[in-house]
């Protein structure tokens, strides 16, 4: 007879009390806590290059970019999760009780890793869509200049775009920003994700 091996479950209360006092990032996914944790340079190049264009070009506009470390809840998944990149407009909506995680983005970007791509494109996509303010998704690949686009249409349709090469030019609809590939990939090698943890990055 086989042995069932049972995960351990948690409340919301008791993966935020660990949350608070952990020096390392966990997302909660309806019951489990999931460690996150830090990416490759690449991966924190591109966010970092993302954040900084956004950042310049919303300035003294009615929005807030986060990078990495801001909590997003997601209640109809029971889901707590860190995207690399998240646009509100503002004002910003905190979960009730909290003044530490936000429940309204406009804008979310992920950049993908060979542990977390999976993932991040099927049921974190699946997740974010039940956001009633969430509009448009940026999938970013490490490893090669490659960006997968869905923007929110009439009727809960999305549409789709990718870009690819250098050359190409990321283009958002939820605001007015543009972004040449060759600028979200400044600094990275593109040679792959040779040495890359197992571990989940966020």
């Amino acid at each position: 007879m086989t042995a069932t091996i049972t995960k351990p479950t948690y409340t919301i209360d008791e993966y935020l009390a660990q949350e608070i006092s952990s020096p390392d990032r966990h997302e909660y996914r309806n019951g489990e806590i999931i460690l996150m944790t830090g990416g490759t340079p690449d991966h924190n190049r591109i966010t970092g290059n993302l954040f900084a264009f956004l950042n310049f070009a919303l300035k003294r506009q009615p929005y807030d970019v986060f990078v990495t470390d801001q909590r997003l809840w997601v209640p109809e998944k029971q889901l707590y999760a860190y995207p690399d990149v998240m646009v509100i407009r503002q004002p910003i909506e905190l979960q009730e009780g909290r003044n530490d995680t936000v429940m309204n983005p406009l804008i979310i970007a992920e950049v993908l890793s060979k542990s977390t791509r999976s993932y991040d494109k099927d049921k974190k996509f699946v997740a974010y869509r039940t956001i009633p303010s969430f509009s448009e998704y940026i999938i970013i690949e490490q490893a090669e200049p490659h960006v997968e686009h869905y923007t929110k249409t009439e009727g809960q349709a999305w549409l789709f775009r990718e870009y690819d090469g250098l050359d190409a030019i990321l283009s958002l609809q939820q605001i007015e920003f543009t972004i040449p590939l060759a600028d979200l990939y400044d600094k990275v090698d593109l040679g792959g994700e040779v040495g890359e943890s197992n571990a989940e990055p966020s």
